[in-house]
Parts: C-alpha cells; structure tokens; sequence
C-alpha cells in the first residue's frame, strides 16, 4: 500500500477515468473504487480490484466501474473520493483504513450517493462499513506456524497500531500457544501498508531475534522473499504470494472481496442498501488458505484444515473468555465471545505477548 508519486500520476489518470465514464442516467450502475496502494499482482489493493473485475462480470454489462490507486490517506483521499462523486457514480467503496474521515466528509456532500468504507467503524444514512475477519485467518497461521517453528519463535510484521492490526496480532499468538504453549512472538512495526524495502529489513530484523515463520500484516511479497534467502518460512498476505517464494511460503491468506461488492450493488439496484457493519470471513468465504506447500508435513496440512473447519463451524471462536492482556487484566470474561463492536476496539496485547502497542 506504498504512496508514491500520486498527484501528479493520479490527476492525470482520474481525469481521464472520469472522461471515459462519463454516461447517461440510463447506462450502467457506476461504482467507483479507492485504493491506497498499487494494485499490481499481489496484496491488498489487487485483491479489491480483482473483486471489482469479479463483481463486473458476474453483472453482464450492469454495471460499469472506475478505480484509483496509489492514493495517500488524508487529504488528497478527499479529493479523489469527491471528484469520483461528481464523475456520477452511484456508489464508492473506499478501501482503507485512513479513507475513514476522508469518506465521511464526502458522504455528507452527496446524499444521493451510497458510500462503503472498508475497516471503519464510522457509519451514517449514506456510508456504511465493511471489514474481513482476518483474525480468523491469522488464527489458521498462528497453529501452523507454531506447528513449523523449531525455535519457537514466530515473527510478525506489523503495519500501524490500529485494532484491526492488534487483532491480528492476538489471534495469530492464540492459534499459535493452542498448539504450543511455549511459542514466542516477535513484533516489528514499520508503519506503512507497502514498502518492499521496510518489510524486507523488518523480515530480516525479525529473524535475527530467531523468528523462523514471518506473518506479515504488509502488502508487498518482500517478507516472503527475505524469508525464503535466509532459509526460513513465511505466510503470504491478502493474496496467493506463492509463487515469489516456492520454498519459503507455507500458504497464504487470501481476501476475497468479490460476495460483498455484488451484494452490496445487488441492494443498491433493489432499492433496499441500508448502512451496515459487515463483517466476513472463512465462513462466507471470504477469508481464504490458498497455496498450501505441499512439502509441509501432513500433520501440518491436517491441522490446518481442521482449523478451517472448527472455524467455520464456530467450534472455534478465537477471542472467547476467560482472557487476560498482557498486564494481567481481565479483558474477555469466562463465556463471553467478544462482539464484532467489541472486536472492532481492540487495544491490548493477549497475556503472553512481550511488547507494548505503540502510540
């Protein structure tokens, strides 16, 4: 999700987006998309716009969609975001976190447009949320990696302190001690979504403190690639990022967006949208192990899919208590499973987890 070079490369190609999708009343559904980063051919931006390529086809010409890329948070998010609601569409997805006030603002201005904010918790008559439960996939990693790890040391590349990065972290650390109540988890921050050269020293940082299995929350294939130079394992992020490590990559967790973004426009034509929290994950298919390394032992590759299934079943249902964070508090009481809201605010580590969230 890198920033680079936007206002100049952007302004000239949201121009000419626009221009081009300039339509009649009577034409086409025109759903516009906001991506922080490169789409690419891998993470989180390409797997958006593959949905949005999905989400295209499965309408048969009823739909006709714009996108940008490689817009920075803030700001310059609210410009893109108003102009493609003067562009006409009748609906914008905005699919990063810091698009959160940017989106908000904009929504305001155009009560006839619907907006989805992706990973906000910001709602309103006209903007509502959606979100992956990526925790759930992580839970899958943390059992894996634990399994895999000869050191007991598990590495972890983390992008900026917000709940839905501090959930990850959690559930990655539970599946991990379910399987191995002595594993370690190692923690680097790089505060950005995409910056090859960031994750690549983080990965590297990571495994000098003995970290043999690399989860990233980052979305550039780096990690998996320094993973696979210094002889260690890794799992891929947000999409299938096999084929940059062969060796390395144990599998990764793909974010399939396609299911929201047809139901969504499905109720847009319908008249019936309302603003919601969506949330979906291995259940709706929409979080999904894809690439599993064949070399991987059975007993890896079994729990691995069983994991899956306890999941979906809800066998399994990571942030359940009793649960203390990692200053001995009570965070989760015994029989309760923390709400989506409750999800959504998470700010402390789980009990076992050595470090502190930055401010």
């Amino acid at each position: 999700m890198k920033i680079n070079q936007w206002i100049k490369v952007a302004a000239l190609s949201v121009s000419a987006v626009f221009s081009a999708t300039s339509v009649a009343d009577d034409d086409p559904v025109k759903v516009g998309f906001v991506y922080v980063g490169p789409i690419g051919d891998h993470g989180w931006s390409y797997e958006h716009d593959q949905a949005r390529i999905e989400m295209e086809k499965y309408f048969k010409g009823k739909v006709k969609t714009t996108y940008v890329e490689n817009v920075p948070e803030g700001a310059d998010a609210e410009r893109v975001i108003t102009q493609l609601a003067k562009a006409g569409n009748d609906i914008i997805f905005t699919t990063s976190f810091g698009f959160m006030n940017p989106t908000v603002k904009v929504a305001k201005k155009f009560p006839k447009v619907t907006f989805e904010h992706a990973t906000g918790y910001k709602r309103s008559k006209n903007l509502g949320t959606y979100v992956l439960r990526t925790y759930e996939g992580r839970y899958v990693s943390g059992v894996a990696a634990a399994m895999e790890s000869k050191t007991n040391t598990l590495g972890y590349i983390a992008t900026f302190p917000i709940p839905e990065v501090i959930r990850d972290i959690n559930a990655t650390y539970l599946g991990a001690k379910s399987v191995n109540p002595d594993i370690k988890l190692k923690i680097v921050w790089v505060n950005t979504w995409y910056d090859p050269g960031k994750e690549s020293d983080a990965a590297n940082a990571l495994i000098d403190q003995g970290a043999d299995v690399i989860i990233q929350h980052t979305d550039s294939p780096a990690p998996l690639i320094a993973a696979e130079k210094r002889g260690v394992m890794g799992i891929g992020q947000a999409s299938d990022m096999s084929h940059y490590a062969p060796k390395a990559h144990m599998f990764s967790v793909r974010d399939h967006w396609a299911p929201h973004y047809i139901d969504t426009v499905e109720k847009v034509m319908a008249g019936t949208w309302k603003p919601q929290d969506f949330w979906g994950g291995l259940k709706e298919d929409m979080i999904q192990v894809v690439s599993i390394n064949p070399n991987l032992p059975e007993k890896v590759k079994t729990a691995i899919q069983t994991t899956e299934d306890k999941i979906r079943s809800g066998a399994i249902v990571p942030f359940t208590g009793p649960m203390k964070d990692n200053q001995g508090n009570e965070v989760i009481p015994a029989g309760h499973s923390l709400t989506d809201k409750e999800l959504a605010a998470i700010n402390w580590y789980v009990e076992g987890i050595d470090a502190k969230i930055p401010n």
